[in-house]
């Protein structure tokens, strides 16, 4: 089984010492990807929940650079220490609460040696969740059916909102009685960089301890609080001087300076007394502070807040898809516009002219410091697009290349994007509209069709514009052809309004020739031909145009779906509760089968047989398997189908269904599966009993394809050949390949460290990405120094030329010079 699709901005990452690879939290596991190529490396397992916190030791010297430790913290309960360069587990500490944030104050010290000679303890703060008994499961209660990303649904333990509390990870404890806050909810822990001070947001409130040189178990804390009118969102400190940062719901940036003098410190640094008396300006009531400034730039909530390493800029981001740069002193600033995504975490790393920068739209890039030049950008899977409530049932979900093992994602900035489910990764990504992101954008554009030849060569969608006020809406079918191996489409063929002012209900290509037929609403369906057959020519694919073959309708019905047989001879098209068939050629009704209760979304023909799948929607909704042969259905079910997929490999199909909701009120004795709310079925044709069953989470706005696994790096003995894999992706684009008959077993291919080994890193880092590369200077001396120099005629026209400070003396160049300017006579010596 291979799973995907995980978020790669649920938590912050973190670098490596050597600013080589960079650690990203993905679900259950911890990948580790290179910072030079943006490739997966290794992944960190053992998790068995969500990973939230993952921390790098440090290294004390400049040798010690090559070591690969961190810490990691999850929603399972345990912290466990990893050796990320083999990859193994080297230690777990199991504290039986969700740790939902941690931090690691003695990381960020040199470690020094306690008064019996041995190293100190090692401690760690945690956000946690407060949890009540639970009620345990019977027996029976604990056997589970076969599912896919599903957990068994036990009496989920009552949370009694967050907690701070402190855990010695020397001793593989919590550190008794040391609950440091409790809170509504559990709140993310920020650590200032001298590892000196760590604080949390609690809605209106900043809360900030003093973490002690000499750290021990039952330690007194200082702590102290700062009030403001506004929910606060984030908080940072500064690397170097007593400066706190936070940044509220409505976009201002709080700036506390000298906090903490009364009660981390009886004098100041420069030796003064506190005066107590006075409040400081914009400091409220008793908050510790000298001074409290506000900046105002962001339109939304901020955030993102981060100094740089040297405490004289600030970085501040947030939905406006802007990173500002702030000059701490001055409070000029400048921007890096158009990122395309709201921004969620900045981060420094040990190289200072490398840093990474998270988005929303699960997308991490790596940054050229000071410049902002983004170098590399690690992109995951992309978030489900906002869609008006009128269009989010006719949305069709995922749309798959079923050789390639490529999905479509339909994202938020009206751009298809193509990812990799055998190597969890994107491909490319194609803008069909150009949208600038605004934070407080309303959808105008909606992209409501997209569909893929079988050969993954032509792509077709449909967006519409939508009306203001019933005024401008647009209708748009488009053709996209593909010019490489890398899914770069390029815009073949724009048809305004293809049906008048219907909306298009589906699309479907021809297996083998370059055909399609798009349906609408409006009571009919076109088909659509190219002008002529793709040609290549040096590498590169000719622009095909698409014209209007043949149009199609019966009885005025809305045409609501449409399909294709797998040799083509045959279109089936669904006038509302019937199916008309075709002869696409020709364009000649050849029969008209069935009836449903409810409107048909679904036709699917199942590979090379005589059989038609057909799923309708609605308070009735059905399933029905059709028999071409008699004309008749063959078997049916009462079923709410998400979608459907057929195997052209063995003739079998597979449904993913939405289980039914229980009434409210009613509890059921049965054993439940946490979060299941779908189940996946595999038929074979003409069997009306599913051959295999898994349960599903997130089922609503998911998809189910089978996938060719090709070039995929399958563990197969005896010889057997590779058989077609059984894809699902859930609403969230979390998605899962596995066997359906459970006979062979695959894994993800995962370029290890050694594959890197051929591939020379070209880019450059630190001094040499910003100055470029030293001189090589041999150190060696010329054994012939001592030669004298030979003038040229003409020594003036260069001897004054190069680098002034590579300039001999004036002493020796005027000599030079003057010598050069005098007629020299031979003499003969007698």
């Amino acid at each position: 089984m291979i799973e995907g699709g995980k978020s790669l901005v649920s938590s912050p990452p973190a670098f490596s010492n050597d600013a080589k690879k960079l650690l990203v939290c993905t679900g259950n596991t911890v990948s580790v990807f290179s910072t030079s190529t943006g490739l997966q490396i290794t992944e960190l397992e053992g998790h068995t929940a969500l990973v939230t916190s993952v921390i790098v030791v440090p290294a004390s010297t400049a040798a010690s650079k090559i070591l690969c430790y961190c810490w990691t913290a999850s929603l399972d309960g345990t912290i466990r220490y990893w050796d990320f360069s083999v990859p193994e587990s080297v230690k777990t500490i199991n504290i039986q609460h969700p740790i939902h944030s941690m931090v690691i104050p003695g990381l960020s010290v040199q470690p020094s040696e306690g008064d019996d000679g041995k190293p100190p303890e090692l401690f760690a703060y945690v956000s946690t969740e407060g949890l009540k008994e639970h009620k345990k499961l019977s027996s029976a209660q604990k056997k589970q059916p076969n599912a896919l990303g599903g957990q068994i649904q036990k009496k989920h333990p009552c949370t009694s909102g967050g907690q701070v509390r402190k855990c010695n990870l020397t001793g593989s404890r919590l550190a008794g009685g040391q609950t440091l806050a409790e809170t509504k909810k559990p709140e993310v822990i920020i650590i200032s960089s001298s590892g000196k001070y760590f604080g949390i947001r609690d809605k209106r409130k900043i809360r900030i301890w003093e973490v002690l040189k000499n750290d021990f178990e039952r330690v007194v804390f200082k702590k102290i609080r700062f009030h403001h009118t506004k929910d606060l969102t984030t908080l940072a400190f500064h690397p170097t001087k007593r400066i706190v940062a936070a940044g509220d719901v409505t976009g201002r940036i709080l700036i506390w300076r000298g906090f903490g003098n009364r009660t981390f410190s009886e004098k100041l640094e420069n030796g003064g007394l506190v005066n107590n008396e006075d409040d400081g300006p914009g400091v409220r009531g008793d908050d510790d502070a000298d001074s409290c400034t506000t900046w105002h730039w962001h339109s939304s909530e901020v955030m993102i807040l981060f100094f740089s390493s040297d405490g004289a800029y600030m970085y501040s981001g947030g939905r406006e898809a802007v990173l500002v740069v702030w000059q701490l002193d001055t409070g000029k600033k400048k921007f890096l516009p158009r990122i395309g995504a709201p921004l969620l975490y900045f981060l420094n790393s040990p190289d200072p002219s490398l840093s990474s920068m998270s988005c929303a739209d699960n997308r991490i890039h790596l940054l050229k410091m000071p410049s902002m030049e983004i170098l590399k950008s690690i992109s995951g899977i992309k978030l489900p697009g906002s869609l008006p409530d009128v269009y989010k049932d006719s949305w069709s979900g995922s749309v798959f290349d079923h050789n390639a093992g490529l999905v479509a994602i339909r994202t938020e900035n009206y751009c298809i994007q193509f990812y990799s489910l055998l190597d969890d990764r994107e491909v490319s990504e194609v803008q069909i509209c150009q949208r600038n992101h605004q934070p407080s954008d309303e959808v105008t554009v909606v992209v409501t069709l997209v569909a893929l030849s079988q050969d993954g060569s032509v792509m077709s969608t449909v967006e519409k514009r939508l009306s203001e006020e019933g005024i401008g809406g647009l209708l748009s079918l488009k053709f996209w052809a593909c010019g490489s191996q890398s899914k770069d489409f390029s815009l073949s063929t724009i048809v305004y309004e293809p049906h008048r002012d219907a909306d298009v209900s589906a699309i479907a290509f021809h297996p083998t020739h370059r055909m399609a037929v798009s349906s609408s609403y409006g009571g009919d369906f076109k088909i659509w031909v190219s002008n002529h057959e793709i040609h290549q020519k040096d590498q590169m694919i000719q622009n095909l145009g698409w014209t209007c073959h043949a149009v199609g309708s019966y009885k005025k019905k809305p045409m609501t779906a449409a399909a294709f047989s797998a040799d083509g001879s045959v279109l089936a098209v669904a006038a509302e509760t019937v199916i008309t068939l075709w002869d696409p050629e020709k364009n000649v009704l050849v029969a008209v089968i069935g009836e449903s209760f409810e409107p048909i979304v679904t036709l699917s023909f199942i590979g090379r047989s005589e059989y038609l799948v057909s799923a309708s929607r609605g308070s009735n909704p059905q399933l029905s398997v059709w028999n071409m042969s008699k004309l008749s259905v063959s078997w049916s079910y009462k079923l709410q189908i998400e979608a459907v997929a057929s195997s052209v490999a063995d003739d079998s199909f597979a449904i993913l269904a939405l289980l039914p909701k229980s009434p409210k009120g009613e509890e059921s004795n049965e054993p439940t599966l946490l979060g299941v709310d779908g189940v996946i079925l595999l038929f074979s044709i003409g069997d009306p009993i599913p051959v295999a069953t898994w349960f599903v989470c997130k089922a609503k706005g998911g998809g189910v394809a089978f996938i060719n696994p090709g070039s995929l790096e399958e563990n197969i003995s005896d010889g057997k050949t590779a058989q077609m894999l059984l894809a699902y992706i859930n609403g969230d684009h979390e998605y899962v390949l596995f066997h359906p008959h459970g006979d062979q077993a695959y894994k993800r291919r995962v370029s290890h460290q050694e594959s890197f080994n051929e591939l020379e890193e070209t880019d450059r880092f630190g001094y040499a990405s910003i100055y470029g590369e030293l001189p090589e200077f041999n150190l060696k001396k010329d054994e012939n120094n001592n030669v004298p120099l030979v003038l040229s005629e003409r020594p003036w026209e260069t001897i004054f030329s190069g680098p002034s400070h590579n300039l001999p003396s004036l002493t020796k160049l005027c000599s030079v010079f003057l010598e050069s300017l005098l007629e020299k006579r031979t003499v003969a010596v007698e």
